[in-house]
């Protein structure tokens, strides 16, 4: 495609200054909506960073800011001599009706291919009899209901049901510390609204979950990477005076079966963590989606049941342990902040559908009995990756995980963005590593989940090989993420 007309783009871009921010994140929020609108197309040239700079009366430094950050997120390249490009891009972008650009991360969701194994949606595939069982208990529980069915704090069984949960974790709680959300991406996404503003730091392990980044990203945070483990993790850990230096708005960690590594943070370090939040009064958002999916069979403590304040915020779900079409997840913290957060959440759809939560609250008294065999099926499907890693692809690297539902994986040459299109053309879609790093980062790893059932799984790990096997490792341009939750 030609270059984009600077008249045609300073119009496309309207008031994007208007908002709250520094301005190189306002500026690249403006081009990733138009660029995920498709209204910018792949390949389009844009303007260089002086010409467009001086057309919209701002440094060149604001620019080049902006031009760099759409980049870490695939959607441009830059390249001197060639200038700045839109990205090609392997699905086509969805916006949602309020003008919200969706997760690009979720085409595969949005977009399903064909007769493609996708090693990339890690969620349990199918309901299990435990959940329909449930189903039948809450539809006899709904004959008993009396109100108007609207509370968006959740209903009050299913909020002391978790309160007990955690008070059987050894962390005191109260039904008032209890807020039920849609899933926990929900509760990512009141969190970061109540508590982020544009041009606020959000501090993230890297890599970390993709979906996560994608909130702070649309809430115009500065999303920066920083080590939460001691010795044992990349680096030194993050300490008193990096919180001081970053000032964060929030910090997010998965110290419980991490995605993507499945690695669990030892309790010296969870301690740490608490101990930072407290005495420089930084929200630690602790996601334990996959706490209960730890393969020794035993749950390490939240990080809040170090937290001697009220900075420790936990998220959690049902959809890893359960099912991803079960839309329930929770928020546990001060019940000041839970109110502000009900307030929040009845804005958008004033509470949770009813008979879901009932069930889940069902499904929560049989947590002990459901944890096993979801754990051991686990378990098995992990060993056997690892097992067909090591026998098919003896190049690639990585370390087996404690827990969860994936394993993170290097490649010895080449990029996994290059290699998802040869993966792609021999039946297998595989996400890069990039998209799992706040500044896109890890280009040379992918996530691979091990959900699938023996056979397969082998397939896919065949297939793999075989694509591995066609792949000459060139570098080339940077393709936009696939999905990955």
């Amino acid at each position: 495609m030609n270059g984009a007309n600077m008249d045609d783009l300073v119009d496309l871009l309207g008031r994007w200054a208007s908002g709250r921010g520094p301005l190189y994140l306002l500026l690249a929020a403006r081009l990733r909506a138009l660029i995920d609108d498709g209204v910018l197309a792949q390949d389009t040239l844009l303007p260089p960073d002086r010409t467009l700079a001086r057309r919209l009366a701002v440094g060149r430094g604001t620019v080049v800011a902006a031009y760099e950050l759409l980049q870490q997120e695939g959607r441009v390249t830059r390249r001197q001599g060639s200038g700045t490009r839109v990205a090609p891009m392997e699905l086509p972008a969805t916006r949602t009706a309020d003008g919200v650009a969706t997760n690009p991360l979720l085409q595969h969701i949005l977009h399903p291919p064909d007769g493609v194994r996708l090693l990339t949606c890690a969620a349990p595939d199918g309901p299990p009899a435990e959940l329909l069982e449930a189903y039948q208990e809450a539809a006899r529980r709904m004959a008993s209901v009396r109100d108007l069915g609207y509370h968006p704090a959740g209903r009050a069984e299913l909020r002391e049901q978790l309160a007990a949960y955690y008070r059987g974790r050894g962390l005191p709680t109260t039904a008032s510390e209890i807020l039920v959300t849609t899933g926990a991406q929900q509760a990512l996404t009141l969190l970061t609204g109540l508590l982020v503003s544009p041009g606020d730091t959000v501090l993230t392990e890297s890599p970390t979950y993709p979906g996560a980044l994608e909130v702070f990203r649309h809430a115009a945070a500065v999303v920066r990477p920083i080590s939460l483990a001691g010795p044992a993790g990349p680096g030194e850990a993050a300490s008193g005076a990096d919180l001081a230096r970053e000032r964060p708005a929030l910090v997010y960690a998965v110290p419980t079966a991490s995605n993507p590594a499945g690695s669990v943070m030892a309790a010296g370090d969870r301690r740490r963590l608490a101990r930072l939040a407290a005495e420089h009064d930084v929200p630690l958002v602790d996601d334990e989606v996959c706490a209960e999916l730890c393969f020794s069979g035993e749950t390490p403590p939240p990080v809040a049941s170090y937290a001697t304040g009220e900075q420790v915020i936990t998220i959690g779900s049902m959809s890893k342990l359960v099912w991803g079409g079960l839309r329930i997840g929770w928020i546990r913290a001060s019940a000041p902040l839970i109110s502000r957060l009900a307030r929040l959440r009845a804005v958008h759809d004033l509470g949770g559908e009813a008979l879901s939560q009932l069930a889940a609250t069902a499904l929560l008294r049989r947590l002990e009995e459901i944890r096993p065999e979801r754990v051991r099926a686990l378990r098995e499907g992990h060993d056997h990756l690892c097992a067909l890693l090591r026998e098919h692809l003896p190049s690639w690297s990585f370390e087996p995980a404690l827990g969860g539902q994936t394993l993170w994986v290097r490649i010895p040459r080449g990029d996994v963005d290059s290699f998802s299109q040869v993966a792609l053309r021999h039946g297998v879609a595989v996400p890069p590593g990039r998209a799992f790093d706040p500044l896109g980062g890890h280009a040379d790893h992918m996530r691979l989940h091990f959900l699938f059932g023996r056979e397969e799984l082998s397939a896919a790990v065949r297939d793999l090989a075989a694509a591995w096997h066609a792949y000459d490792g060139t570098r080339r341009a940077a393709s936009r993420h696939a999905l990955i939750v």
